[in-house]
């Protein structure tokens, strides 16, 4: 039997909790999500880079909401797993229009959202404090309308926009963090931080599970579950690794004519389709 969605949202806030840390993939279309969860990963996310690349958009919200969307449903209605959508900044300027969207993917049957604080406005590197608690916490009031328990994971982007003074970013993080928390948040998110003392730190100080991203630099699982960070994720960098192979391949079939490079590590057809099952 196919969990339900507050199933699947309390299954996935427990895999915040460990003992393992959460590795948790980022897909960019219903294969890819398939493959993930055929691999036996608890969970799957979306990557808002790959899955705006898919469809032929930039990333930074440049896909429609709409087809955001109806990815999302495609891939929840062949997922058994639960499934985070990376939500960007919102799709939206004011907490109103942010909380509609979100009820809109929940609907969709996701079950956690990342939430960024970026200004795609382009007036500042990120958003006012206050808006952004206060967009937290018409999200959470939108999505415990619902009744789907949806994990809220509070991205700041201050180590990845390299945004004020180095020796400040820590302590303007664990502040940042700390207020998206008491504004309703379940887990926060660093991308770009790698140094283990920062991870620490933020550790310590966020007040709820920590999600870092996978790059080069950042310490390997192992290191960062004794850091006590609950969850990684790989942004883009799957899609992005399918797609360099893809240009090994372009490049040999253009140069010396041969087709070697496609068939090295391709996952057979029968099993293709079998990882379908009956979607149509």
């Amino acid at each position: 039997m196919i969990p339900t969605p507050s199933e699947r949202a309390v299954r996935f806030a427990e895999l915040h909790r460990g003992p393992a840390l959460l590795v948790l993939p980022n897909a960019w279309d219903v294969p890819s999500a398939l493959v993930f969860e055929a691999a036996e990963f608890p969970a799957v996310a979306t990557t808002s880079a790959g899955l705006a690349w898919a469809w032929g958009y930039r990333d930074g919200e440049g896909i429609p909401l709409a087809k955001l969307v109806e990815t999302v449903e495609r891939m929840t209605a062949v997922l058994r797993v639960p499934l985070s959508v990376d939500f960007e900044a919102g799709f939206g300027r004011t907490a109103a229009e942010i909380a509609a969207a979100v009820r809109a993917v929940i609907a969709a049957g996701a079950v956690g959202i990342n939430l960024e604080d970026r200004d795609f406005s382009g007036s500042t590197p990120l958003r006012d404090l206050n808006l952004q608690c206060e967009i937290l916490r018409a999200v959470r009031e939108a999505a415990d309308g619902t009744g789907v328990p949806l994990f809220v994971n509070a991205r700041t982007d201050i180590y990845l926009g390299q945004i004020g003074e180095p020796g400040g970013r820590r302590a303007h993080t664990v502040e940042r963090l700390r207020a998206f928390v008491a504004a309703g948040a379940d887990g926060v998110f660093v991308p770009a931080l790698s140094d283990p003392e920062d991870i620490q730190a933020v550790v310590d100080g966020a007040g709820a599970p920590l999600n870092v991203l996978a790059l080069p630099g950042v310490p390997a699982v192992p290191r960062l579950a004794e850091l006590g960070v609950a969850r990684l994720s790989l942004g883009s960098g799957a899609m992005r690794a399918v797609y360099g192979k893809l240009r090994e391949v372009a490049a040999e079939l253009k140069g010396p004519g041969t087709f070697e490079t496609f068939t090295e590590g391709a996952i057979p057809y029968a099993e293709m389709q079998g990882l379908m099952g009956g979607g149509s």
